[in-house]
């Protein structure tokens, strides 16, 4: 039977004749000189600790597949964070539809990859299936070429369904991909803890990932240069947030391969909201630009960073007070986090300035001490959301983790995570002096616990207002 190809509604037909004159003519495009992959014996030693968590079980981890934008137009295709972090395959290597099996054996498990390989000329995919021609997306790797490059056995994607009929016990990463779903059998006990175990295992990070998150967190430095420098030009434009978030846009595709998430660029009032992603507002001389923005590097470990930076280049003495108050609070937060604190301290100590800043304005109407209690907690009537959270693969990394490890747990030496309290003063809120109103400020680093507290990562780039007023005329 002849495999379907992915064709597009308005593809011309393609003679007979035509499809035979295409199969010929080609040279031999082999590629004989593959590098291991920098990240190969890193993904070995991951699988090792995977395999010896679930013994005896086959273990099922897709890729995922094509995600629709609309009708037959793809969005750009990215791995699941568990492949590409048991693979060690990067953005530009990666291939939809691919699954990583490990196959249980008497001392262990194998590790295969069920891969869609680059597509033949003895065929009419390479220059008809939109989804995996060649003609269409570009080179992808042979099999024998994946094999050099990542030090894993390679089989056919074709091959995968027979293998899963056979009985196995097997643990399986669902809802990446339907159509490796509907192969497996009934989803067991053992999965949930396999999704738990995905995210736990990624919360200490090894050298290879700090080395890709600093190198994201650079990335991320030069793109805050840039929009400092596209300030100019946005202040022109109706919608300038755009001129924003495309300045960083082109930074994060230039080094790496996109934003790790929907970058926020939100000036003025727009900063009071938390997660601003229409970015088609104004930017105006004596409002405050918030960016919250990150690179994703090709090994898909991303930064997570937020500034705020006057317009003009100077802050008012109201947006001073209140970004001195964030500031304040983000130094607490940095002091708290070190091997063996509770990873709520750092939350807790960052909230504790910020409930006795807003008391000693008169803001808040209690005292900063009784706003703390959990059962009261007025002050988070301008500071709703948790100071941090893990970073890595995922923007919010290891999400699935258990709270005994993670929310509830106590930090660790190699823990990676995000520091970010902020105040929003919402525009329309009558219990704040007038010239309060309207304002937002976050101030977010990304820092790694070391054995005697921690580091930032974006300790190159200014936290302090003298700084960044520094910073940005030296800039422009």
């Amino acid at each position: 039977m002849t495999k379907k190809l992915n064709i597009g509604s308005h593809d011309l037909p393609v003679s007979d004749r035509l499809a035979e004159f295409m199969k010929t003519g080609w040279a031999d495009t082999e590629n004989t000189e593959v590098q291991r992959n920098r990240s190969a014996d890193y993904a070995v030693a991951r699988r090792a600790r995977l395999s010896a968590a679930f013994p005896g079980l086959r273990v099922v981890i897709p890729a995922g597949t094509f995600r629709v934008r609309v009708n037959d137009s793809d969005y750009r295709f990215r791995a699941s964070s568990p492949y590409s972090w048991l693979t060690g395959i990067g953005a530009s290597e990666a291939v939809p539809d691919t699954v990583l099996v490990l196959e249980p054996t008497l001392d262990g498990h194998d590790a295969h990859l069920y891969l869609h390989p680059r597509s033949p000329r003895d065929t009419d995919e390479f220059f008809r299936d939109r989804r995996h021609g060649e003609f269409w997306v570009g080179r992808r790797v042979t099999a024998k070429e994946s094999e050099a490059r990542n030090g894993i056995a390679v089989r056919h994607i074709d091959d995968l369904p027979q293998l899963l009929k056979d009985g196995t016990p097997t643990v399986a990463l669902r809802n990446e991909d339907p159509a490796v779903d509907g192969l497996l059998a009934p989803a067991n006990d053992r999965e949930l803890e396999l999704l738990q175990w995905l995210a736990e295992a990624r919360l200490i990070k090894d050298e290879y990932e700090v080395e890709e998150l600093q190198f994201a967190v650079d990335a991320t430095i030069r793109g805050f240069e840039d929009v400092v420098r596209a300030l100019p030009a946005a202040k022109k434009e109706p919608n300038g947030e755009r001129v924003v978030e495309a300045a960083f846009y082109a930074r994060a595709r230039l080094e790496g391969n996109e934003p790790g998430y929907d970058t926020i660029a939100a000036s003025g009032a727009h900063a009071c909201v938390l997660h601003w992603i229409r970015n088609d507002g104004a930017v105006k001389d004596g409002d405050l630009m918030l960016l919250d923005a990150g690179v994703e590097v090709d090994s898909h470990y991303t930064s997570d960073v937020t500034r705020t930076l006057p317009v003009s280049g100077s802050f008012t003495p109201a947006q001073r007070r209140m970004y001195m108050l964030v500031y304040e609070a983000q130094q607490a937060a940095i002091a708290a986090v070190k091997p063996g604190a509770r990873f709520r301290d750092f939350h807790r100590a960052a909230m504790r300035v910020i409930a006795e800043g807003l008391a000693d304005w008169g803001v808040l109407p209690i005292s900063g001490e009784e706003s703390m209690l959990d059962e009261v907690g007025l002050h988070r009537r301008w500071t709703l959301c948790s100071t941090g959270h893990m970073l890595g693969l995922d923007v919010h990394d290891c999400a699935k983790a258990r709270a005994e490890e993670y929310l509830d747990g106590v930090l660790q030496v190699g823990n990676v995570l995000t520091i970010e309290p902020g105040l929003y003063f919402q525009p329309d809120d009558l219990l704040l002096p007038e010239e309060l109103r309207g304002i937002g400020i976050r101030i977010e680093d990304d820092v790694i616990v070391t054995e005697d507290g921690c580091r930032l990562l974006t300790e190159a780039l200014p936290r302090h207002p003298d700084d960044i007023e520094r910073w940005m005329r030296q800039i422009v």
